[in-house]
C-alpha cells in the first residue's frame, strides 16, 4: 500500500526538491500553493504549475487576503527594501510572515484529513531554520504533536531536506535529475526586476552561495 501525501509548493528550491525526493517513496496526490499578495506570487504560481505538470499532480492555489492585510515586511511591500549586503536579523525582519509555515502545515492538515492522506510534505531544511524558527526540527516535532489533536488522520510531517545545507540540496536535485530550471527562488517579482531571479534578495544569496558551493557551478548561469 503506498503511503499518500500533500506537499506544500512555492515553485522554490526547497519545496521543488522536497517533491523530487519524496516522490520515490510516496504518492504525492496534491500540491498547494498559497497566494497571499506576495511579490513573486505571479512567478510562483508559474512555477508551481510547470512543476505540477512535469510530475503530473494535482495543484490547487489557496488564497489567504488577510494574510496580506497582516504582512507589512518586504515580501508583500513593493514599497519597502528586500536587499541586504548580509543575512541576518534584519534580512529575516524584513521577509517575515506572521505565522507563515504554521498557517500552511494546518491548511494541509484540513486537506489530508478530508482526504484521507498520511503525510504532508515541507521544504524546511537546516541551513533556514538557522534563520526562521518555523524551518526548526522543533517546530516540526511540535506541528505532528499539534494533528494527533486536531485531525481525525493525525497526518506527519515530512521534510526531506531538514537536515541539509542548501548546497546539499542543490547536490540532492542533480543526484535526482530534477529540472532546476523550473524553480522560482526569487523573493521580488519579474515584472518589476525584469529578470525570473533578480540576484539580490534573501532567497537569491542563498541560491548563488549554495551553487558555488555545489558540485556544479555552472548552475549560475541557469538562474542569473
Amino acid at each position: 500500500m503506498s503511503k499518500s501525501a500533500i506537499i506544500l509548493l512555492s515553485g522554490g528550491l526547497d519545496s521543488f526538491v522536497s517533491l523530487a525526493a519524496a516522490l520515490e517513496e510516496y504518492d504525492v496526490k496534491l500540491a498547494l500553493t498559497f497566494d497571499y499578495s506576495q511579490r513573486a506570487f505571479v512567478e510562483e504560481f508559474e512555477a508551481s504549475s510547470e512543476i505540477c505538470k512535469y510530475y503530473k499532480i494535482e495543484h490547487k492555489v489557496i488564497k489567504l487576503p488577510f494574510l496580506a492585510q497582516i504582512t507589512n515586511t518586504a515580501l508583500a511591500d513593493e514599497n519597502k527594501n528586500l536587499e541586504f549586503d548580509t543575512l541576518g536579523e534584519e534580512s529575516k525582519n524584513a521577509v517575515w510572515v506572521p505565522n507563515r509555515n504554521g498557517l500552511f502545515l494546518n491548511i494541509a492538515a484540513s486537506y489530508a484529513d478530508s482526504m484521507n492522506i498520511d503525510y504532508i510534505i515541507i521544504g524546511a531544511n537546516k541551513e533556514e531554520a538557522g534563520t526562521f524558527s518555523d524551518n526548526s526540527l522543533e517546530f516540526l516535532k511540535l506541528a505532528d504533536e499539534f494533528f494527533n489533536y486536531s485531525t481525525q488522520k493525525h497526518p506527519k510531517i515530512l521534510a526531506p531536506l531538514a537536515n541539509l545545507e542548501k548546497y546539499q540540496i542543490i547536490n540532492l536535485a542533480l543526484e535526482k535529475k530534477a529540472p532546476l530550471r523550473l524553480i522560482k527562488s526569487c523573493y521580488d517579482s519579474k515584472e518589476k526586476t525584469g529578470a525570473k531571479h533578480c540576484g539580490k534578495c534573501e532567497s537569491c544569496k542563498r541560491l548563488k552561495a549554495a551553487i558555488l558551493k555545489s558540485v556544479n557551478k555552472d548552475l549560475l548561469n541557469l538562474f542569473f
